[in-house]
């Protein structure tokens, strides 16, 4: 994948600027009523404010079901986002007749349905694409993005899982700068620097979520309160669960294999609760290189959509005047076997990521509606991957529809606990 400074010459808004102006840097948000869309948004704010090379403007958004929240975030940018979509059409449909809607306020462009994201993602106009929609929902506009060549700010880690190999050949044959914004990776990212051939290993650190001390047996009895509760980071209901199984660490562990092209025995997770070193790079001469920094995602949004070049930042300082503990502890793989489960789908490829991937999104929505305990997410996501027919060279339709398998497999079983 290629990571290259942009072509400005490709970016000035003849319509809207004086030839003096510096050129225009338009950000699509797909997921923006999500906390990274939302921290995206105050990340651009901030850059139209600090950055002299580019007239930084979110130039469309997207939301699914929260359209409200979509019309209020895009109305508070300043400019107004040019186009919204609702990926949800038929939510669209029932609020955009609303004149009390904020939607209704928006004068610009709004498109709804699935189809939308895709067309916005590969709109010429866009610069930069923030890739924020959770679960593989985000899949099919992440990768038209990639096939047109775009810079994609990589939130949405299971376009990765579900379809690493089509997203890297996609990205090689059209140049397209594929950036993390998790903050694992892009700490492994900043700490590999220009030697990636000296990496004898990439370790990604987890906080080890609620339940980082608590026995099996525990988290057998464990309840959505107690899950949801994370005692470092603040973000949405799914990725919160994920954290809470280690099933984050493990999609992390499949998003690295494929977006640093690196063996799955090249990865290892450490636990490391105070969440201020995001990641390490081990190289063959045994030294490490880590990166610090407070919890705060718009470290990452912002690296991803300036890089090469460092800012003046938003995000919060590490403030060195405070005594500060950071402990490494070995994971445990007994206790949250996601993590076996993660390396197993890295070492295979194929369809097993899409399969997890799939089981998950349905096993933790069954949680959270109180219809599964909280150890039988992960054992779910075994069980359905054990029993599906392994493909291992599967083309986007196949992963498509090993998804759709998987979703109703992992309710074949549930029904069955």
């Amino acid at each position: 994948m290629a990571f290259s400074e942009p072509d400005s010459a490709t970016m000035i808004d003849a319509t809207q600027c004086e030839a003096s102006d510096p050129p225009a840097r338009r950000v699509c948000i797909l997921g923006a009523t999500g906390s990274i869309g939302r921290s995206t948004m105050e990340v651009v704010a901030h850059l139209r404010k600090v950055d002299p090379e580019y007239r930084w403007q979110v130039w469309a958004a997207s939301g699914h079901r929260n359209l409200d929240t979509l019309a209020e975030v895009a109305l508070s940018a300043d400019p107004v986002p040019r186009r919204l979509v609702a990926s949800c059409a038929q939510t669209h449909a029932r609020v955009s007749g609303n004149g009390e809607s904020p939607l209704a306020r928006f004068s610009g462009e709004i498109l709804a349905g699935p189809d939308a994201l895709v067309r916005v993602a590969t709109d010429p106009e866009i610069d930069v694409l923030v890739a924020a929609i959770v679960g593989r929902a985000g899949l099919e506009s992440t990768l038209a993005a990639v096939q047109e060549g775009k810079r994609v700010a990589l939130a949405n880690k299971e376009t990765l899982v579900v379809a690493g190999p089509i997203v890297r050949q996609a990205a090689q044959k059209s140049g397209a700068e594929l950036l993390p914004v998790d903050s694992e990776h892009s700490a492994l990212f900043q700490c590999l620097g220009d030697r990636p051939d000296d990496v004898e290993k990439l370790i990604l650190t987890a906080s080890g979520g609620p339940f980082r001390d608590w026995s099996t047996e525990q988290m057998r009895q464990a309840s959505v309160q107690s899950a949801l509760n994370h005692p470092t980071w603040d973000m949405g209901a799914k990725i919160t669960i994920d954290s809470a199984t280690m099933m984050n660490k493990a999609l992390e562990i499949i998003e690295a294999r494929w977006l640093f092209d690196v063996p799955a025995e090249t990865i290892e997770v450490v636990v490391h609760p105070q969440s201020i070193v995001h990641s390490l790079v081990e190289f063959r001469d045994h030294s490490v290189i880590s990166q610090w920094s407070p919890p705060d995602m718009r470290l990452p949004i912002q690296y991803a959509l300036t890089y090469p070049r460092r800012l003046p930042g938003v995000a919060k300082r590490w403030n060195r005047q405070q005594p500060c503990q950071l402990d490494m502890l070995p994971a445990d793989r007994e206790r949250f076997p996601a993590l076996d489960l993660g390396f197993e789908v890295a070492r295979v490829g194929g369809t097993a990521g899409a399969v997890v991937n799939a089981a998950n999104e349905v096993a933790v929505g069954l949680f959270l509606d109180g219809q599964i305990r909280f150890t039988d997410i992960v054992k779910s996501c075994h069980q359905v991957l054990q029993h599906h027919q392994f493909d291992a060279s599967p083309t986007l339709a196949d992963l498509v529809q090993i998804d759709q398998w998987a979703r109703r497999e992992t309710l074949r079983f549930a029904d069955g606990l």
